[in-house]
């Protein structure tokens, strides 16, 4: 079966109509009702490089060496094998075109027939369009990755120049209740000296303003997905074609008094849009399965009937089709680096009610979810919470040696306007 696998850059988990109306999403509404949707999915780091890595191989930022954005601290290009070469192995014709962002020398790995690693969205979407015109006949089965910037273009955003309508806005509660005081300092200093700057004191209409244009490029993305379920429908090949439709990491969306990624875990971080969509599944449904997107390699290969690979992932493909043992996953454990100029790390660990978050210099926190779904109100200081906390971080501490992940040996750097200066070793040390 062919395989179609679609994929934003930086939507968070609730930019999506299906979910919030205040999104405009009605093609992504349309395949998510066809699909198996995964609520509870995440990035292994809510940053570009480092989660298209683990998308891309089926490990962790700290195996594949690409722990930081691409040309940064964290390595310049991919060394393991990707999806791609995996399914060409198994027989398939590959093509990716769009956003890469992994580097320029993937030391053959890559596993592309057809590649274009640069462009705008349109194009990117002109090349996938061309790509299945010329390969709906093929006798082998094609699979077509297509990666889009929108809505990263939040970027652009410039209060008083950018197009807006605020008029139905609403800003979240955490918005409101955000205590910069309770939570790690590092949130603040991000937004004061790093890319929040020409927000952090703005006015409500401004932060109104960042929400909706947030939600134009959420739009954007949808029209594309809309280009090419369109087109595999006239081809006659949407009943022969998996479709994979996720993000790499979200985005703050002033959540939290937060704009674009940074050095927090916060959901609209670390949690994404997840869904397949199978042809002949009659029974499209929702799982509260723990996804994180090193399972993309195993569940691709699964549903492709490929050779296994050894990776940090999972196969969810019994959950897709209720066939034998479907996989569990207690936890998620989430990683973080730093930007280009500096480095924050951070770890992560979230269970279904649970969620603890651990710098190597600024600190900790805890939030209870089924509570406090905003992650309004950190915990981690409070001692009758400590049992729980002591106990999330055993097993984020178990995790971290099994799976031979550095944390404790990071350099931490200290955020100057738009720089940093390194500060040594950072001060974490294990429990």
């Amino acid at each position: 079966m062919n395989i179609v696998f679609l994929c934003s850059d930086q939507q968070h988990w609730q930019a999506q109509g299906s979910i919030d109306p205040f999104f405009d999403t009605p093609n992504q509404d349309a395949l998510t009702a066809e699909s198996t949707v995964f609520r509870n999915a995440f990035c292994t780091t809510p940053q570009c490089s480092p989660s298209r890595s683990s998308m891309m191989t089926g490990f962790y930022p700290h195996t594949t060496e690409m722990m930081n954005n691409q040309g940064a601290s964290g390595g310049t290009d991919l060394k393991l094998p990707t999806i791609g070469k995996h399914l060409q192995e198994a027989g398939y014709t590959t093509a990716l075109f769009g956003k890469w962002h992994l580097g320029d020398d993937p030391v053959g790995n890559a596993g592309w027939d057809e590649e274009q690693k640069k462009g705008p969205d349109k194009e990117a979407t002109r090349l996938g369009l061309d790509f299945l015109e010329r390969h709906k006949n093929s006798s082998k089965p094609f699979a077509l990755f297509l990666m889009y910037l929108d809505p990263h273009d939040i970027y652009h955003y410039e209060p008083g120049n950018s197009e807006v309508h605020t008029e139905d806005v609403r800003l979240p509660e955490s918005w409101e209740k955000q205590d910069f005081d309770a939570v790690p300092k590092v949130h603040r200093e991000f937004m004061e000296l790093n890319q929040g700057e020409f927000i952090v004191d703005a006015n409500e209409e401004t932060w109104k303003g960042y929400r909706d244009y947030y939600r134009q490029k959420v739009k954007l993305y949808d029209n594309e997905v809309g280009r090419v379920m369109t087109k595999l429908k006239e081809l006659g090949l949407w009943e022969n074609t998996i479709i994979l439709n996720t993000s790499d990491h979200g985005d703050m969306d002033t959540f939290h008094r937060l704009v674009f990624k940074g050095p927090f875990m916060y959901e609209h971080m670390m949690r994404i849009p997840m869904s397949i969509r199978i042809p002949n599944i009659e029974t499209p449904k929702e799982s509260d399965y723990h996804w994180v997107n090193v399972d993309t390699v195993p569940t691709l290969l699964d549903l492709a009937g490929a050779k296994p690979v050894e990776c940090h992932g999972q196969s969810i493909v019994p959950i897709l089709t209720g066939v034998g043992k479907s996989p569990e996953r207690d936890y998620v454990i989430g990683q973080y680096y730093g930007k280009q100029t500096w480095v924050n790390p951070i770890r992560t660990i979230r269970t279904s009610a649970w969620k603890y978050n651990l710098y190597t210099d600024w600190g900790e926190e805890l939030y209870d979810l089924r509570n406090d779904p905003e992650e309004i109100r950190n915990l981690a200081q409070r001692s009758e919470f400590g049992r729980i906390k002591a106990g999330l971080r055993a097993t984020l501490e178990r995790w971290m040696e099994m799976h031979r992940d550095p944390f404790f040996s990071f350099t931490t750097t200290k955020l100057k306007r738009n720089e940093a200066k390194t500060i040594g070793k950072g001060n974490a040390t294990k429990g």
